[in-house]
């Protein structure tokens, strides 16, 4: 983990009110939180400081969360293999299947509570201390 003591996410979404509204229940919650707008900028954000966990949306404009996952999970670098949880309002059977054959650990569906978030979060890379 990036800070044993507070785990470190990645919240990538395109909407400016959906990473304040994760970003506001993550921090609540004890967790320490990044944000990028789109996939490209995800992967450069963790060539620079890797997370404990990723919070992706599916529909982003330049590189949406599906193809992101896909290029994440080639890379030969340590940041291959961080759990990410994909969310979004995608909520057929297909999406589903299109995100767990990219790499994802996990898929939720939008609308999501900030208690449901934050359980998941803790599900996935331990609660904040």
């Amino acid at each position: 983990m990036a800070d044993a003591a507070k785990p470190r996410i990645l919240v990538i979404d395109d909407a400016s009110l959906v990473r304040m509204y994760y970003r506001d229940a993550l921090e609540r919650a004890g967790y320490e939180v990044d944000e990028a707008l789109n996939g490209l900028e995800a992967l450069e954000r963790l060539l620079v400081s890797p997370a404990d966990l990723l919070i992706v949306d599916v529909n982003m404009p330049q590189m949406d969360g599906i193809s992101f996952l896909k290029v994440l999970r080639r890379q030969a670098l340590p940041t291959a293999g961080i759990p990410a949880v994909v969310v979004s309002t995608e909520a057929g059977p297909q999406d589903m299947a299109a995100a767990r054959g990219a790499g994802a650990n996990y898929y939720l569906i939008k609308p999501l509570t900030p208690e449901a978030l934050v359980e998941h979060v803790a599900l996935m890379c331990g609660p904040a201390a």
